[in-house]
């Protein structure tokens, strides 16, 4: 799992059937300081998760193991908006 925020969307008119109704979202890799990284996947969402959130990723085949996302061609899926980012005792991020 990595730590990303959402920065943007992505709209396909044209994609595989599986895809259909899927929300396509832009995600910003963060570090667990809470700095950004210039690394960006595009991840299915699975939880309701809109610009500016703080969210966890899962790659790879994790990605299809979602109710969401279960046997569709995924490689990347939003599966958790963080609430608080707590490192060592301090709070790097809170919502």
């Amino acid at each position: 799992m990595n730590l990303g925020i959402v920065v943007g969307t992505v709209v396909a008119t044209q994609k595989d059937e599986k895809l259909s109704g899927g929300k396509l979202l832009v995600v910003q890799e963060m570090g667990i300081d809470g700095k950004l990284k210039d690394r960006y996947a595009v991840a299915v969402d699975a939880v309701g998760a809109g610009v500016g959130e703080v969210v966890l990723v899962a790659h790879g085949g994790s990605a299809r193991q979602t109710e969401v996302t279960k046997s569709k061609p995924v490689d990347s899926v939003i599966m958790a908006i963080v609430d608080i980012l707590e490192v060592h005792g301090k709070i790097v991020y809170q919502k």
